[in-house]
């Protein structure tokens, strides 16, 4: 029997058609720095975003469906990661929250899946089963109210659930209501206790949430402002308090954008964000002691609305997922500077919306 190898995958997720492949896994060779297909499923409608569980092999998508009245309801599927080639088989999906979901996150345990629904208002707790499948929609919260925009910004929006670093916790970006929301996570009974809300200035509309290393700050990426807050966290309590807002886009740009993804280097030293418009990554430095963020650069993307990027574990590349180009792009970070260098290598993938690496080990 042959040893297993530590092999780096991208799982993907995108736009798709329930009969058309929507998510994929390829392997990034990081002695070539080539991108190789080794897989793609369908069987999920719009299965835009992933959660990966390295430890349990096990994937965790979001899809859309009906129930049996007819209206539309979101879907999570498990999935399991071949331990021989990489490649995925669905363990089993349960229907979660009306009438859609737009984002995914497992627990650092693995006992729970959130899932984030922008167009009702809503975000659910998922229970995982001892095998890692899903088991059922434990808890569910509605948000009310409205924000400062009046198109974008009608009604709530949570756009994504982050679970703090021990699990206590889980943090609720709404685009909708300008806020932050933390909820204080009963792991027992599985639910969820709203404990209170961390305001991003008015019109703003926070979207995803990168947490520090350290766990002492976290930053939200505000879409319909196109802006950065940075947050002191208290683990204590699960507060958050606003320290500072700075825009993502250059002072000369004047043309349409949205921004999307948020992601700390491992080293805490430097964070990332997507301009959709602009088509950059903007790299700022991380004051370690304050939390701060110093500008340091914007970098094309090499392709159209990038709506995610992620690091690789590493922290040796950053690969972006161009929705509108239907590209991967892989950069090479300049550990000292953090810089963005691109490698000239790129793959074709249809409307890529999430991508997640992951050092899996292969036979």
């Amino acid at each position: 029997m042959s040893e297993s190898k530590d092999r780096l995958l991208l799982f993907i997720g995108s736009y798709a058609e329930a009969a058309d492949p929507g998510i994929y896994v390829y392997e990034l060779d990081v002695a070539t720095e080539q991108f190789r297909r080794l897989d793609a499923v369908s069987g999920m409608k719009n299965p835009t975003f992933l959660s990966v569980d390295v430890e349990h092999r096990k994937l965790y998508a979001i899809s859309e469906s009906k129930a049996e009245d007819g209206e539309r309801t979101g879907e999570a599927v498990a999935l399991s990661i071949s331990s021989e080639d990489g490649t995925l088989t669905e363990l089993n999906r349960i229907r979660t929250i009306r009438p859609s979901t737009s984002h995914i996150q497992r627990d650092v345990a693995s006992q729970f899946v959130a899932v984030s629904g922008y167009h009702g208002g809503n975000v659910g707790l998922v229970k995982l089963a001892t095998d890692g499948s899903l088991h059922e929609l434990s808890d569910e919260q509605q948000h009310k109210g409205h924000g400062a925009d009046p198109v974008r910004q009608d009604r709530p929006h949570p756009h994504s659930a982050r679970f703090s670093p021990d699990g206590r916790f889980m943090f609720v970006a709404d685009l909708g209501l300008d806020l932050v929301r933390t909820y204080a996570v009963d792991r027992e009974a599985g639910t969820l206790k709203p404990i209170s809300d961390a305001q991003t200035p008015p019109g703003s509309g926070p979207r995803h949430l990168a947490i520090h290393p350290d766990g002492k700050f976290i930053y939200s990426i505000n879409e319909v402002g196109n802006s950065i807050t940075a947050f002191k966290y208290n683990a204590e309590n699960g507060e958050l308090n606003a320290i500072e807002t700075l825009p993502t886009l250059p002072d000369q740009y004047e043309g349409e954008n949205t921004t999307a993804e948020i992601a700390v280097s491992s080293d805490g030293r430097y964070l990332y964000g997507s301009n959709r418009g602009h088509d950059s990554i903007v790299q700022f430095s991380i004051d370690s002691e304050s939390g701060r963020l110093a500008l340091v650069e914007h970098v094309s993307t090499e392709g159209g609305h990038p709506r995610h990027f992620a690091l690789t574990p590493a922290g040796d590349y950053l690969v972006v997922a161009n929705r509108d180009s239907d590209n991967l792009v892989l950069f090479k970070v300049e550990q000292e500077s953090g810089r963005l260098q691109f490698t000239g290598h790129t793959a074709t993938v249809s409307k890529p919306v999430c991508v997640q690496p992951a050092w899996i080990g292969l036979a």
